[in-house]
This record gives C-alpha cells, sequence and structure tokens, in this order.
C-alpha cells in the first residue's frame, strides 16, 4: 500500500491512510506500506523544499548529485517514521525501515537509479513478528564494491515511491499492489483542464505506462512495467473516498479497441538542424555525434524526427540552457575525402559564442554552417488508445479537431498505443479538451 505525498501530509490524513493500512489488516492481509515524503512543493518538509534548502545556500555553487540525494532522501525517513508511530498510537504495531534496510539496492545513479535487486528478509521477518512494516519510498543503497560500510543513499527519480512498491511486492509475492493518491484513479484527462474527466476502472499496464510516460502523474511508468513483468494486479486509489479506483491488469485481461485518454506533457522547447545543403553521409555523421552528446550530457530528448533535409527534437524547457551551451557554437570535425568541420549556430543571427567560434575557424579554411532553429513554449498532446489508433482516419480526425479549431501541429509521432502532436503552449488546455469532446472520452468507463 502507497501513500502519497499529500497522503500523509497531516494529521488527519495519516489518520485516514493509517485507517485503511489497519482495515486490511484486520481483513487478513499483511500490509507492507510505502511512504513518500510529507506534503508537497512549499511543505516543510517535501522534496523540493529539501532540495531547496540545500540549491539555496550559494547560486553559483551547485550541490553535488551525492549531498542532493541524502538531503531529500530525508523526507521519507521523516514521513515513514511518523506514519509507523501513527500506526503504533492506533494500536498496531509498526516499524520504518529506509530503503537500504528494506533491501533495496541499486545501480548507484545519483539522482535517478535503478532497482538492481531486493532482499525483503527484515520485511517478511516484521510481518511475522505481526508488525506492520512502513518503508521509505524513492530510495535505497549502492555498495560499489565488497567491504564498503554501509554503501551510498540513492534516490530513484521524481515519483520512484511508486517504483518502491512495485519492486517490493515483486520481491514478498504480493497479491496486489494499491496506489493512493488525492484522485479517484485514472482519469481520461487531466482534471484541471477537464473538470468531469471520468475515473478509468479498468486499463491495461501498457496503457497506463503510456499515459505516465506522456506526463499523467499517477503511477509512475516504471510502478506499471514491474507490476506487468511480474503479473501483480495494480490498483490506483483516492486515499480520501470510497471510490473503487483504477484497476490496473494483463492486455489479455482486457481486450478491445477504444481510446484511454488524452495526456499532456508541457515546458518543452524544439530544435530542428538544417542540414539541406549537406550532403547525406556528413549529416547523418552530425546527427549522431548530436544525439551522442545528448546521451553523454544525461538530456532526454522527445518527439524526434529525421529526413534527408534535417533532423529535431524536443527538450525540457529546464534543459535548455545546458543544450544551448553544448549546441550553440559547437564545432564538429567530420572525417572524409576531403575532411569536413562544421559549426552549430542556433537562430539566424549568430551568438556572441558562434561569431568567435566562427573567427577562429577561418584560419583553418571554410566552415559550413548548420543553423539550429528555435521554437520555444511548446507542449506535447498525446491521444493514447488500445487497438485504436492504427485506423485509419484517426491521425486524420486528430490534425482536423485541431486545425479547425487554429491550433498549430508543429510535429506529430505515434506508437502502439499513443499519437501526439508538438503544440504551442498557450493552446495545450484547448487541445485536450477538444480532443476529450471529438473522441467521446467524457462517456469512457
Amino acid at each position: 500500500m502507497k501513500f502519497g505525498g499529500t497522503s500523509v501530509a497531516d494529521d488527519a490524513s495519516r489518520n485516514r491512510a493509517a485507517s485503511l493500512v489497519i482495515s486490511a489488516k484486520e481483513q487478513g492481509w499483511r500490509p507492507v506500506v510505502v511512504v513518500s515524503a510529507i506534503g508537497r512543493r512549499g511543505d516543510p518538509y517535501a522534496t523540493d523544499t529539501l532540495l531547496g534548502m540545500l540549491r539555496d545556500i550559494d547560486a553559483d555553487v551547485a550541490p553535488d548529485p551525492r549531498e542532493e540525494d541524502l538531503m531529500i532522501a530525508c523526507g521519507e525517513i521523516l514521513s515513514a517514521a511518523v506514519f509507523a508511530q501513527t500506526l503504533k498510537t492506533l494500536g498496531h504495531a509498526s516499524q520504518a525501515f529506509r530503503g537500504g534496510q528494506a533491501g533495496i539496492r541499486t545501480d548507484g545513479v545519483y539522482g535517478n537509479a535503478r532497482i538492481v535487486s531486493i532482499n525483503p528478509q527484515l520485511l517478511l521477518e516484521c510481518m511475522e513478528a505481526g508488525s506492520i512494516p512502513v518503508v521509505c519510498g524513492f530510495q535505497g543503497t549502492h555498495v560499489s564494491r565488497p567491504g564498503i560500510p554501509g554503501g551510498e543513499l540513492t534516490t530513484l527519480g521524481r515519483g520512484g515511491s511508486d517504483t518502491t512498491a512495485s519492486a517490493i511486492a515483486a520481491a514478498v509475492g504480493a497479491d496486489m499492489v494499491e496506489i493512493y493518491t488525492d484522485v479517484d484513479g485514472v482519469k481520461t484527462a487531466d482534471p484541471d483542464f477537464v473538470p468531469d474527466a471520468p475515473t478509468l476502472r479498468k486499463v491495461t499496464y501498457d496503457e497506463v505506462a503510456e499515459i505516465a510516460h506522456l506526463g499523467a502523474k499517477v503511477v509512475h511508468p516504471r510502478a506499471a512495467e514491474i507490476a506487468m513483468k511480474f503479473g501483480i494486479p495494480l490498483w490506483v486509489k483516492n486515499t480520501f473516498s470510497d471510490e473503487p479506483g483504477t484497476e490496473v491488469v494483463r492486455r489479455e485481461d482486457f481486450p478491445g479497441r477504444r481510446v484511454t485518454g488524452v495526456a499532456h506533457t508541457g515546458k518543452l522547447v524544439y530544435l530542428q538542424f538544417d542540414l539541406a545543403d549537406i550532403p547525406e553521409e556528413r549529416g547523418y555523421a552530425i546527427q549522431a555525434r548530436v544525439y551522442g552528446l545528448l546521451a553523454r550530457y544525461g538530456l532526454n530528448a522527445y518527439m524526434m524526427n529525421h529526413s534527408r533535409r534535417g533532423f529535431g527534437f524536443a527538450l525540457p524547457k529546464e534543459h535548455y540552457p545546458a543544450a544551448e551551451n553544448l549546441f550553440d557554437g559547437l564545432v564538429l570535425p567530420v572525417k572524409g575525402e576531403p575532411p569536413s568541420v562544421f559549426l552549430l549556430q542556433i537562430g539566424e543571427k549568430p551568438s556572441k559564442e558562434a561569431e568567435t567560434q566562427a573567427d577562429l575557424l577561418q584560419e583553418l579554411g571554410p566552415a559550413a554552417t548548420v543553423r539550429i532553429e528555435l521554437t520555444e513554449n511548446c507542449s506535447i498532446v498525446s491521444l493514447v488508445g488500445h487497438e485504436y489508433l492504427q485506423q485509419p482516419g484517426v491521425y486524420l480526425d486528430v490534425l482536423e479537431t485541431l486545425h479547425e479549431n487554429q491550433i498549430s501541429v508543429l510535429q506529430t509521432s505515434d506508437s502502439e498505443f499513443s499519437l501526439s502532436c508538438l503544440v504551442p503552449e498557450v493552446d495545450t488546455e484547448r487541445a485536450v479538451r477538444l480532443l476529450h469532446i471529438r473522441f467521446g472520452l467524457s462517456e469512457a468507463k
């Protein structure tokens, strides 16, 4: 049973969550609890608040990722200790566990670690003794080599408490995972955009993972993928209501064509590299180097496209300064006969960095400029479905709906379960509502 930040934000919320745990125990289950940090941004012990305390010491000195993980892990540690004490005051034995104490071992990537193994021995012993284990979500321990005392604390990335819950469920052989939040389940759209968006009573692992990848924050995609791999039933429920929630099941248990929902991801920038005047082989080499640099510096790209005339991708807005520093004025030598030198430039007018590099390169001979067109303030709006999106006419329906309402479509992409459009950020809410209406999602079940 995993409880999010709003479910443990104050005494009343924690008592409500604790009553659900106690009810499960009294029905004969042996619950394991996973908790997120207390509250959300701005609250004293929320992850963003703790991170801000560290970063605000000196804006010019970035904290080391190791210390950031130590800092933000405190939120879940506080939450687990408080929740365990809440259960004790209600007459039920309980014990709090850090991620490492729960046996979670990770690959050691600070800020975005992956779980590599779990030894749940202490959790099983706790349950055998009739006690309720309360585990810190979002964290684990990395032991780089034998004999290192304690190991290094690592965190699993935002939404990682869901991943903790599914991974522990797999390790202990749980009958189900219940993700508790402050909404009634998986909705057909963001209720902030579509207030009457219905709750889906049943979706597949594939669909909920796709919705999560495309921006919905109800369940972390890794949690759905782990539950799918181990065949563990997954539920999304509301801590504060008696609604049945959403059941997440295998594809074969919920067949049929349908549109599941409309998801959105906001605050992106779009970069388009112009290779129209560059020989194809040289263009391929440039593209390979650009994507290699994205991988090296951990920058995730979306909506990737490629043609003979160029290539492009979207990046989260917060990653653009790093991308600008990386690409604007970058000199790329490319092997060949003769060898070529290319200078990357963002925008029509060169920046000081690009101008300086061009001046320095003149002594070596001419350098070809690769212009990068920047489109700011974009977002992705996605139609998610099962065995539906490949039908003739769906793509046309999406484009016509947006075009008729003067919403520009800058780029499209698709997968087995989704059709996505890059649109101006200012039109995101309107695009979500229009597609929700066009595909009849108010009647979804």
